[in-house]
Order: C-alpha cells, then structure tokens, then sequence
C-alpha cells in the first residue's frame, strides 16, 4: 500500500513538474530561439494570413499577395507616416505607451467608451501579427506582453518597423507595404509618395473594409491629418536611409552672429 501512495506522490511531482518548470521553460527557450531566428531571416507567414486563407476558403477571387523587401528598399516616408498615424513615441518607448494606456483605462472607466480601446504600440502590434492569432482575450494579451519585450530587447527598432511594414495587412490578401504598393499604385515600396504612404497609414486600423484604391472622406481626412501630424514630429536618424529629397523636413543647426538658432531645409 505504501509503495502505491509512493508511486502516485511520485507520479503526481511529475505532472506538476512538467506543467509548471518543464513546459514554460521549454516555451521561453522556443520563443527566444524564435525571435532570434526572425532578427535575421524574413517573416514568410503569418498566423493572420493562416487565418484569413481559411476564412475565404471559399472564394475564388482571394488570393494572398506578400513580397518581402528590406527596410532600405521602402521609402522613408511609409515609417514616417505610420509612426505619425500608430505610435507618435516609436523610437522613445520601451514597447509600450504608458500615457496612451492610463488614458485608455481613464476613458472605459468615467464611461466615455463603453469598451476598453486598444493602446497598442507599433512593436505591439508587430509581436501580435507574427507571433499570435488577433484574438481578443486576456491570455492573448499576456503573450502579446511577453513577445514584445523579446523582440523589443532582441531586434532593436529598425528590424521592428522593418518587419511591421513588410507583415501588415493593408487589403484582402495584401500584407506589406510592397504588395499595397504593386496593387493599388503599380509601383514598388520604394517609390511611394507621401500623400500615398499617408492613405496607406489611414486605411490600417481596418484594411479590409477601408479601400486604398477608392477612399472616403473619413479615410482622406484621417490621410491628412497625418500628413500634418508629421510636421510636428522629430524622427530619428535611422528613418531616413536614402540621401534624397526625404530628408528636406528634418531640422538642421546654423550658426549665425555667435547664436545657434534651428531652421528647415526648403
């Protein structure tokens, strides 16, 4: 009798063993491999485009379009523009917005919504389209957590927007500026306008029911008011990868009478 109450003692630090050391262990080890993985190679799939492949299972007219193209190969003004539409305070966060999130929990609380409003950052986001499926639940969020501080700690700022512009949906079956780019304006990523890349931004928060080919007033009005948003932003210098007329906005320093006084480039 005791040797059974043995086994079964035996038996049950097992199971607890594996459920509580072995499993999350072996998960944060995956994960970590996972991301480092993806600091280099390109993100191919994504569980989003998995889960709307099944969703037009049966329709004959979708079909997934994704090229993946290096940061340097897309014009700076699409970071600009989704930095001025999605996450003001990209490169100054850890991965997470704190202002932008107490004030989400201010306006669901006094009731001003009656839904708690996401507060995702641009590395948020990112985490959520590669690693997980956009679900809404407290277990998701967690994960989404946990993600972007790896990959915040792991890739470093520019992979992130790399990554973020090359795996976003921005149509039925388009992910990535370059597909949006090919679709709706025949031409590639790096040769997209600024007032292009701003209607690109505008349509993000819900591509498939906004149409970049055919845009409403809402979506132009949303399209301007980020092209205004970014005359008030400072970005920082690894934005502007290309010499050209991109870097005309950003503030230089002259020295005049013995005085440092901040002019713009025209």
């Amino acid at each position: 009798m005791e040797e059974v109450m043995g086994r079964r003692r035996v038996g049950r630090r097992k199971f607890w063993s594996l459920i509580f050391i072995k499993i999350p262990l072996a998960f944060v080890v995956i994960s970590i491999l996972w991301v480092l993985l993806l600091k280099w190679c390109p993100v191919l799939v994504t569980p989003l485009m998995i889960q709307r492949s099944i969703e037009y299972c049966g329709d004959d007219s979708f079909h997934t379009h994704k090229k993946w193209v290096s940061y340097e190969n897309i014009t700076p003004e699409m970071a600009r523009a989704v930095i001025a539409c999605e996450d003001n305070l990209f490169d100054k966060h850890n991965g997470f917005d704190t202002t932008a999130i107490q004030k989400a929990r201010k306006e669901y609380k006094t009731g001003r919504r009656n839904f708690l409003r996401g507060a995702s950052t641009i590395s948020q986001q990112t985490a959520k389209n590669v690693f997980l499926l956009p679900s809404r639940s407290y277990v998701r969020k967690a994960f989404e957590v946990y993600f972007t501080i790896l990959i915040e700690r792991i890739r470093g700022k520019k992979r992130i927007m790399e990554v973020y512009l090359n795996v976003i949906e921005t149509g039925k079956g388009l992910y990535g500026v370059e597909a949006a780019a090919n679709h709706f304006f025949h031409t590639t990523a790096a040769k997209l306008t600024r007032d292009q890349c701003c209607l690109i931004a505008a349509c993000l928060k819900n591509p498939i029911i906004f149409d970049i080919a055919n845009p409403t007033p809402y979506v132009h009005s949303c399209a301007f008011r980020i092209r205004m948003a970014q005359l008030k932003l400072r970005y920082p210098d690894w934005i502007y990868h290309i010499k050209t007329k991109h870097k005309q906005d950003r503030p230089s320093v002259k020295k005049t009478s013995g005085q440092t006084r901040k002019t713009t480039k025209k």
